[in-house]
């Protein structure tokens, strides 16, 4: 794996990858050549976990099965996209930030399949496609969620070469706070909390700017 990300930093990588500025005939070409990209990483990733030798207790169990079916289930990575251009744009190595461009994702993809389960939602499609709970049962995606969102972290902490280990915690810590209650599950608390009432817009602003201080 380690050899994969080193990989990365190849031309097509260090080309510029904002497309927000381009002539619309070259906007989806360049869309596409980056999330061709980020697929190869996550799959690289993912996979590479996946095949490895699981303890006979987990050899019946099919959670990565369930895990790689929302994953790789044609979302739009504009989430890892940003995290890539970020980074572009701040003058880093947008190799180096691969990992957690990733790692983005599969919290994304985490909080989807959490999101569409009965006691959410309770949504029978994504993207076209049957739900992970309609495919896998409700208990399995529940542990799928729980453990795309660990993955994430491993996928940051562990695949992250060539930056200094105190900046790769602090990122982590900053994604960390980003995803928690504090940021993306508050957010997604207080949806559930306003189901059938209104909420004001102080109440709403008051989730977010506590994870972007945190971040500072």
């Amino acid at each position: 794996m380690q050899s994969y990300f080193r990989l990365s930093a190849s031309s097509r990588l260090r080309r510029p990858l904002s497309i927000f500025g381009l002539p619309e005939q070259y906007q989806k070409a360049a869309e596409k050549d980056v999330f061709d990209h980020l697929d190869q990483a996550i799959v690289a990733y993912f996979r590479a976990e996946a095949h490895e030798e699981l303890p006979a207790v987990l050899s019946v169990a099919n959670i990565y099965d369930a895990m790689e079916y929302s994953l790789m289930a044609g979302g739009k990575r504009i989430r890892p996209l940003l995290t890539l251009e970020v980074c572009r744009m701040c003058g880093g190595d947008v190799a180096q930030a691969l990992p957690f461009a990733c790692a983005v994702e599969m919290i994304h993809t985490y909080s989807l399949i959490h999101d569409d389960l009965p006691c959410m939602d309770d949504d029978d499609l994504r993207r076209g496609k049957p739900t992970n709970h309609k495919i896998y049962g409700e208990a399995t995606a529940v542990l799928a969620g729980d453990a795309l969102l660990t993955a994430a972290f491993e996928t940051a902490l562990e695949q992250s070469s060539g930056v200094p280990s105190d900046r790769v915690v602090a990122a982590a810590a900053c994604l960390a706070h980003a995803a928690g209650a504090r940021g993306m599950v508050g957010g997604q608390s207080l949806d559930m909390a306003a189901e059938g009432r209104a909420v004001t817009r102080r109440a709403r602003r008051r989730v977010f700017p506590a994870w972007l201080k945190s971040c500072s």
